[in-house]
């Protein structure tokens, strides 16, 4: 579905010298989309004469678009178990509810699955065309249906930002050897990768992992390094007992239900602290309240 070229800097130096050519002509359009002089850019060979010249943030970008060549779209992607969208029989509130919720401005809409996209909708075609309050009867969201890009994991992160510039079209769904959707990447996902994350009027000032909402009470994203979180409290929540191969909080709060907990669902830790499924689906834990057990603070002096 998706284009074959491969953008990679590490191309064998026998390739035909048309492939060299397209991979030249990849880095001189990223180079116009940040900017970037023929003299400042360079060329593949002299990446070591970047100078110190260049400010810090000029010299780390120009990296960044060199680097842009070796990683793929898989790398960058959202996974499919946190793709927002909504169905193509949704009602004006629901598409409006999600929206807020999610804070995204594009959303793709499916026929019953995510397996069976139809498009993406933007927040804005919504509130141009019907506003955000009340209920339309008229509202049909395949009315407001722009296309989407369908890529394959391993194409290069480089040519899918060209794709999108070229077609104009900001938002590519990954499928995957057997046609499923295995991911979404936005042309935002793509930028940051360049010049760093991008804050728009949604974003927190912090996006950190964790929220304390009191003493000894995190309002977590399942996502949060384990090891940082063990940290920042003084505690061992991966104990002898709990010998296992867990990175996350959501993947501690898995092992220890043996199965994706539901949401409102408390399980209970061994050293008495607690985790409460704040958000979740059939498929994966989003966020966690944890509560950890009065006293419980780790003491490594002892140890």
């Amino acid at each position: 579905m998706g284009d074959n070229t491969d953008g990679s800097s590490s191309a064998a130096q026998g390739a035909p010298l048309e492939d060299q050519e397209q991979a030249g002509s990849r880095l001189q359009f990223l180079n116009r989309l940040l900017g970037l002089r023929p003299e400042e850019a360079g060329s593949d060979d002299q990446d070591h004469e970047v100078t110190m010249s260049e400010s810090g943030s000029a010299h780390a970008m120009l990296l960044n678009v060199r680097r842009m060549r070796d990683v793929r779209v898989q790398d960058v992607a959202v996974p499919r178990a946190d793709v927002v969208g909504v169905p193509e029989t949704a009602p004006l509130d629901e598409v409006v509810t999600v929206f807020r919720d999610s804070t995204f401005t594009r959303l793709p809409v499916f026929n019953e699955t995510l397996d069976s996209p139809l498009g993406f909708v933007h927040l804005k075609d919504v509130a141009l065309r019907f506003g955000f309050n009340g209920h339309d009867d008229s509202f049909n969201v395949k009315d407001l249906l722009r296309p989407l890009l369908y890529v394959p994991p391993s194409m290069p992160m480089s040519v899918l930002l060209q794709k999108m510039q070229t077609e104009r079209i900001h938002m590519a769904l990954v499928i995957d050897e057997y046609g499923g959707v295995d991911g979404l990447v936005t042309i935002e996902d793509l930028v940051e990768q360049i010049v760093g994350e991008i804050e728009d009027e949604h974003d927190t000032e912090d996006a950190a992992y964790w929220i304390e909402e009191a003493p000894g009470v995190y309002l977590c994203s399942a996502r949060a390094p384990l090891h940082d979180f063990e940290q920042l409290a003084s505690v061992d929540l991966l104990a002898d007992e709990l010998d296992e191969d867990v990175d996350t909080l959501g993947g501690l709060v898995f092992m220890l239900a043996g199965r994706v907990p539901l949401r409102g669902e408390v399980i209970p830790h061994p050293q008495g602290h607690e985790f409460e499924v704040v958000d979740a689906d059939p498929r994966t834990v989003k966020r966690i309240r944890v509560r950890l057990r009065p006293g419980a603070i780790l003491d490594r002096a002892a140890e």
